[in-house]
Parts: structure tokens; sequence; C-alpha cells
């Protein structure tokens, strides 16, 4: 089918590009590249080289024959997206065109407006095109398992069935961000909700938890399609940063005493997650949500598993527990269900040594384009 990706440049944006186009989808990428010039306006760069976006799909061609259309535009501007809509015609849309980071949006009133206004306007535009031209396509959205916060119940997938008063309702689960991005995926998932049921869309939320890795099958055929690997304090997310910290004798930088427990998958189950959600569509007038994560790890677990495939390796490994910049629980409870992508076929690539051993190997491979000024966290959550 015609499938459109949001923020196709982007770190699972491209993977999931060149995953469906292998599958036999045609794709489009649709970006307005500005994750590249945050990364300049931060000063930092990601771990591997990233060729410009049009290189990539030229080289992408040449080794599979298949062509990717690229839109290269910002979906919070209506004209420039409804064009590119009726020129592509999508059957479905995955939208992982969003301002990403948590610690991104928390630097400043400037970063979480900013957040706010990319992210909300940019899903609000999508729906109102869907409604208006396109009723029948298919919203794929990237959402955030950070939606959910951490509940001392257990967190059920989207939904969850309340007594309350002798009746009984099914309703949206509740929701707890923990950062001004986590609470623009939340206005997101509601306006959803909202479309879903008063004007018939169909889509599918994607609760993801944090992903690691950075090889696809697709990623891998060649240097020029290698995907990008943060490791900074703002854009780098937990295992990676530590794999790459490892490999540069640095020490694991923990926040607080690193009992904060998350979902994590690898970036190979989020493309398949991506391409079973899209062969699945949900059905007109639903709102469907599956968490998106294989396993459950503290911080603190993710720290000593890098310890022990380091000192395997022979790499000296050491680990700081930091100031916590964050405001969030550092010991708590949290189970949460995945069973929905599981049902529709997923096989999960489960974390094991022989993958954070490659995941290391290749951090040692470019650990001279490393900058240790930009490791350490430098935005806080001020009271």
């Amino acid at each position: 089918m015609n499938v459109l990706v949001i923020g196709g440049d982007g770190y699972c944006g491209w993977a999931t590009a060149l995953h469906l186009a292998q599958q036999g989808h045609r794709v489009g990428i649709m970006d307005s590249l500005v994750r590249r010039y945050w990364d300049m306006q931060l000063q930092v760069d990601t771990l591997t080289p990233i060729t410009p976006i049009q290189e990539r799909l030229r080289r992408w061609q040449e080794l599979t024959g298949r062509t990717i259309d690229l839109f290269l535009g910002d979906i919070t501007d209506y004209g420039f997206l409804i064009t590119a809509l009726r020129q592509f015609q999508p059957e479905a849309i995955v939208h992982f065109g969003e301002q990403r980071s948590a610690p991104f949006s928390m630097i400043d009133r400037e970063h979480a407006v900013l957040t706010q206004v990319n992210n909300v306007v940019g899903t609000l535009n999508i729906l109102y095109a869907m409604k208006d031209e396109f009723p029948d396509c298919h919203l794929v959205k990237l959402g955030t398992m950070g939606e959910y916060g951490t509940p001392n119940i257990d967190i059920e997938e989207g939904y969850i069935k309340i007594e309350h008063n002798g009746r009984t309702d099914t309703l949206p689960y509740p929701k707890q961000p923990g950062s001004m991005y986590h609470l623009s995926k939340v206005h997101d998932s509601h306006n959803m909700h909202f479309a879903c049921r008063i004007w018939g869309l169909r889509a599918t939320d994607l609760n993801q938890g944090i992903v690691y890795g950075v090889l696809t099958e697709e990623c891998g055929m060649d240097e020029a399609l290698i995907n990008r690997l943060d490791y900074d304090g703002v854009f780098g997310t937990a295992l990676n940063r530590f794999c790459i910290q490892a490999a540069i004798g640095h020490p694991l930088t923990v926040y607080g005493t690193g009992g904060q427990t998350r979902g994590f998958l690898d970036i190979r189950d989020t493309v398949r997650c991506i391409e079973l959600a899209v062969n699945h569509p949900a059905q007109a007038g639903e709102l469907r949500v599956f968490n998106q994560f294989t396993e459950l790890f503290s911080v603190a677990d993710l720290a000593r598993k890098v310890q022990q495939a380091g000192a395997a390796m022979g790499l000296k490994v050491t680990v700081n527990h930091l100031d916590n910049p964050r405001i969030e629980k550092e010991e708590h409870y949290f189970n949460a269900k995945n069973t929905k992508l599981l049902d529709l076929g997923l096989q999960p690539h489960y974390l094991s040594d022989s993958l954070l051993d490659s995941l290391l190997n290749f951090a040692i491979r470019y650990k001279q384009r490393v900058d240790q000024t930009q490791i350490l966290p430098k935005v806080t959550w001020k009271r």
C-alpha cells in the first residue's frame, strides 16, 4: 500500500521507511530535517556519520532498485501537508514527525512551546487532513510509555475498566506525564481519541518504550544507509548512551538510585511493530493502543549488563550515580501489559550478550566522533 512515513529522516523513522519499502510497500518520506538543525543548535552530532537525506535515498535505490518519494516541509504548515498528501495519496500514515526528547522540552519556556506546537499542531493537521480528504487512511502514530508515568497499579494497553458506585465503564487509562514532551504526547492521544470517536477515523497509538540498537537488516546494507545513534545528554537514551560511554572509558551515568523501570525494545522490533500495525489496520472509528516494548529493565539493571558485557571484552567500565536532573520516582512499582503486538505476530529480539557486544563494538568503531563535553546532563527539571 502507499505508506507515508512522517519524520522518516530520524532514528526510528529512517529504519522504518527502509523496512516498509523492502516489504514491498510504496513508501514516501516527509521530513522538515529540523532534527539535524537541532543538533547544530546544541553543537552535538550523532555518533554515526549521517549522509544527507537525498544521498541516503539515492544509495537505497542503487542497492535495491526501490524508490522512496521525498517531501521536504513542516507538517505544522497545513498548506504544505495537504498538497503533499494529495500528491502521494497515502493509505497509511506512520507519524514519527515529533520532537521526541524530554530534556529538550524542559530546557526553557521556548523549547517547551516549540515542542508542544510542533507535536500537537502537527498531529492536529494530520487529523484534519484525514477527516476532510483521506477518511479511510489509517494513522499509525508513535506515542510513548511515558504518558502513563509510574502508577501503583498495572498499566493496561490504553484503556482500563473502572467500577464506580455500582457502575462500570472502559475509559482511557489515566495519564501522568513527566515532561513537557510527554505531556504533548498525552494531548496527541486525546486529540486522536476525539477524532476517531467523532469523525470515524481509524488510528493506532503505539506507546513505545525506550529503543536501543542501531542496525536493522536494511540500515546495515551500506554505510550510506546507517542510522543515527545519539549519546548526548539531551537526545541520547539510556542503553545506547551507556554503551557509548563504556566504549570511550567514561563512567556510566545513572541518574539517582537507578531504580527507574521502563519498557525497552530493539530497533529491529520497532520496525516490525510498525509493519504489523500497518498491515492490520484499526477499524473505522477505533483508536487502538498498543504498548510497544518487549522487556522491562531498571536503569541500574542496564548499567550492570553493560558493565558485564564490557568486562568480557576487556573494557574497564565503572558506574557513577549522579544527582537526578529529572523529577521522577527512582524506586516504584511498574508492571505494564504488552500482549497486542505479540498476538499480531511480533517475535521479539530480547536483549542478549551478543546484542550488547555488537552495540559496544559499534560504539568502539566510531568512538573518535564522541564529544565528551556533551555526555553529562545539562538540563534539569527545576521546581
